[in-house]
């Protein structure tokens, strides 16, 4: 399975724009600038987008390992969120908030790492991964 996401620049880096697309065409010709990459104006950003993609990719993974572990989640709210520094991302820390009936705090955080550790995001990341995860009642 291969996916894609196309992005065109122009102009110099700070005083540029840019836009990204993606395969599916969910985001479509969504613009970024220096502004809101580094400066938090409205538009989108590399580092947002690949906060979303391990967010997601780490909710999906944690409900397939639960799932083989007996279990079926009624709800997993994950944040994740990376830190830029130095021209890298250092960091991608998922917090998670979880409800999965029946299942005791160790093998929920057992499953949670499982997750963390598996998902192909994660392991394509070489920033530290993080995991502050919650199980609520």
């Amino acid at each position: 399975m291969k996916r894609s996401a196309t992005a065109v620049w122009n102009g110099s880096g700070k005083e540029g724009k840019g836009v990204v697309s993606v395969q599916s065409g969910f985001i479509k010709n969504q613009a970024y600038t220096y502004a809101s990459r580094f400066e938090n104006a409205v538009g989108t950003n590399p580092e947002e987008l690949v906060a979303a993609a391990h967010a997601g990719c780490f909710a999906m993974k944690l409900s397939f390992v639960l799932g083989a572990a007996g279990f079926t989640p009624d709800a997993l709210n994950v944040t994740c969120t990376v830190n830029l520094e130095q021209g890298a991302i250092i960091e991608s820390h998922l917090e998670l908030k979880a409800k999965v009936p029946s299942i005791s705090a160790e093998k929920f955080a057992e499953c949670a790492n499982e997750a963390k550790a598996t998902c192909p995001i994660s392991k394509s990341l070489t920033a530290k991964i993080t995991l502050d995860a919650k199980l609520e009642g």
